[in-house]
């Protein structure tokens, strides 16, 4: 391995001029969970790593206009253990639970989760369900984004030169809101999804869903979100007819690969019986029932 320069800035703004500035290949390090494995693997091979786990706004969570705002680096185990946090937001506390072992959790981020840009990342669906924003900053200022936006690829994201994810913004949730996250994965714990599937909905006052929002994770080169999906739920009861209507545009949705853990078919299947699922827990979490 060559040599690595390493930086440990305290602001946004000089780790913005480091990566800017950078000769060759940086990388942000965040968790480092998935990115010392790489390096380690000869897969990326960084002249540069800008820490930033030492800038405060990065790992901040804060209530902000009625929601949340937390670090792209704030560690997964912190945003899980944040009381208010998971209470707003289940199924993104529950996609973040499932990154790793308790061990990986006290390092990783959301951050590094999605600028990872694995299809199969947990959190990311969840997010891209809730609307969740990405404030991204560069050389040229500052600019919020739909979390959907920034992964385009395995590996691949739209970020520019010199940009990184500082934070993540959540809405205030409306009235009679829940959301969940499901995965497959062929075991219990501590491995990668088959399927995943984020769902966000908000019923009005008689029952009747009148905002949703679905997304799907390994199904695609990228986490998708799934308009004809949260338009099968919307104007009904999440009803049986609705939730039939729900799984057939999801699947529709899927372009997945095969590989040895999971056929095409069987990926798309799946994708249908997560998304119902989710759909049905968070319901229950509109009503108020979990």
């Amino acid at each position: 391995m060559s040599e690595i320069r390493y930086e440990s800035p305290k602001t946004l703004k000089a780790a913005v001029a480091l990566l800017a500035g950078a000769s060759g290949q940086a990388r942000v390090l965040a968790g480092g969970t998935d990115l010392l494995i790489q390096m380690r693997a000869g897969r990326v091979s960084p002249g540069l790593l800008v820490d930033v786990k030492g800038i405060a706004e990065m790992t901040a969570i804060v209530a902000e206009k009625g929601g949340f705002r937390f670090g792209a680096a704030a560690t997964c185990m912190e945003l899980v253990e944040h009381a208010a946090f998971a209470q707003a937001w289940p199924g993104v506390t529950d996609a973040v639970k499932l990154i790793g072992s308790v061990q990986v959790k006290g390092r990783a981020s959301v951050g590094g989760n999605l600028c990872n840009a694995s299809p199969a990342a947990d959190s990311v669906p969840a997010l891209i369900a809730a609307g969740a924003l990405a404030r991204i900053v560069g050389p040229r200022g500052k600019r919020d984004v739909n979390v959907e936006d920034i992964p385009t690829g395995p590996g691949k994201t739209s970020l520019a030169e010199g940009e990184l994810v500082a934070s993540f913004f959540l809405p205030r949730r409306p009235a009679r809101s829940g959301d969940a996250y499901l995965r497959f994965t062929p075991r219990t714990e501590m491995d990668i999804a088959v399927v995943g599937a984020g769902v966000n909905l908000t019923l009005d006052a008689k029952g009747v869903c009148k905002q949703a929002r679905v997304s799907l994770g390994a199904v695609a080169e990228r986490a998708l979100l799934v308009p004809e999906a949260a338009a099968a739920l919307i104007g009904s009861k999440v009803d049986e007819a609705a939730l039939q209507r729900l799984a057939a545009a999801v699947s529709a949705a899927c372009r997945p690969i095969a590989d040895k853990r999971g056929t095409i078919e069987f990926r798309i299947e799946v994708a249908g019986v997560l998304a119902r699922r989710a759909a049905g827990i968070a319901l229950e979490r509109a009503r108020g029932n979990s």
